[in-house]
């Protein structure tokens, strides 16, 4: 049985505690990214989602300064296929593990905005963006675990004897975690994922899909190789009505041209499709504690757990019933609801889980 692990997010884009409200929203700052990081190190959380679309300050460098302002949290911090050539990709990943001895861990994303894709000068299909991050996974992990020089023929790329230096930290390679809701999507992660972080959707439907990638994984002789989590928001707080008083705050400036913008940019995503399903399906509650009122302000992972600490601790359970290990939070404001998270829920999830928490000093 895998070790439960909890993740947090980073906004680099800035934080906000009401979407769509000039003053609810607080700038993106130094001083914000280094109060965020801190409090999700010092409320025990194991890894850190650096974002890496354009509204957002870069990742790599951010990380890199984040780092030497903490001593455990591990940034995770995503291979966008085309981006960077992945000779020069391994050789920084590699010298990050270095210096951090071993923090440092992979989000491989396609992509979900095509216009933001264009604007970036990345002109790829989605499929052949899929096809381009599956080479360059391959390419890394060459690189990372071969003793010598290596050559590559592929679709995208020729190597000839290419090396790097430093070798990696982590053996055999940093862990690789993938997030996606097309087939494309769920056959990368059978073949390459240590983790699938799937978004907000009904626990019946996730141990579906959990049992699904194993499948895929399977293939590749990894079906026991790869592990499953959830990207969740989570509103928590000491009385469910407070709870509430604060998820409604949140969405209170989302306009229905809000949400057909967010439906129209994100049109070619799997996962940002199923989403809105679900708030078609089920409203605003897919069960009385996952919410989908953040999908209407959001594109992504909009899905919220919402509720007093016993009743989120009760919903993250059902994905752990269902096999996810892995949770990947976000709250707002995210300092706060960090340690919100810490004092209130995670008490109550190792007591329902004893042995499997991650232990993560302070």
């Amino acid at each position: 049985m895998r070790r439960l692990e909890f993740g947090w997010y980073l906004p680099t884009n800035g934080d906000t505690i009401v979407f769509n409200d000039e003053d609810g929203s607080i700038k993106p700052s130094l001083q914000l990214f280094e109060e965020i990081i801190q409090a999700a190190e010092a409320a025990r959380f194991s890894y850190i989602l650096i974002p890496v679309i354009p509204t957002c300050w870069e990742a790599y460098v951010t990380s890199s300064y984040l780092a030497g302002r903490t001593k455990t949290i591990k940034p995770l911090i995503a291979a966008r296929p085309g981006y960077i050539n992945p000779v020069l990709l391994a050789k920084m990943i590699s010298t990050f593990d270095q210096i951090t001895g071993g923090r440092i861990a992979v989000n491989l994303i396609a992509g979900q905005n095509e216009a933001e894709l264009l604007r970036d000068g990345i002109r790829y299909s989605k499929e052949e963006r899929y096809a381009l991050m599956d080479e360059e996974v391959s390419i890394l992990k060459s690189l990372w675990t071969s003793e010598g020089p290596i050559d590559h023929e592929g679709q995208f790329h020729t190597l000839k004897g290419a090396w790097i230096e430093p070798k990696i930290h982590q053996k055999p390679h940093p862990p690789f975690y993938l997030g996606g809701g097309s087939m494309d999507a769920w056959r990368l992660s059978a073949r390459h994922s240590d983790v699938h972080l799937f978004w907000g959707d009904s626990p019946e439907r996730i141990g579906e899909n959990i049992r699904d990638i194993k499948r895929l994984a399977g293939e590749h002789g990894r079906a026991d190789e790869i592990g499953f989590g959830m990207r969740l928001q989570i509103v928590c707080r000491e009385s469910e009505d407070d709870a509430w008083v604060a998820a409604r705050e949140l969405v209170s400036k989302g306009t229905d041209a809000t949400r057909a913008e967010l439906k129209e940019i994100t049109k070619n995503s799997a996962a940002n499709i199923r989403v809105q399903e679900l708030a078609k399906t089920f409203g605003e509650f897919i069960t009385p504690h996952l919410w989908t009122g953040i999908t209407k302000v959001r594109s992504g992972a909009g899905i919220a757990v919402v509720g007093n600490p016993e009743q989120c601790a009760a919903q993250l359970q059902e994905f752990i019933d269902a096999g996810c290990h892995s949770f990947c939070l976000s709250g707002f404001p995210h300092a706060q609801e960090a340690t919100r998270f810490n004092a209130l829920v995670r008490p109550l999830i190792e007591r329902r889980n004893p042995g499997r928490c991650q232990t993560i000093a302070a």
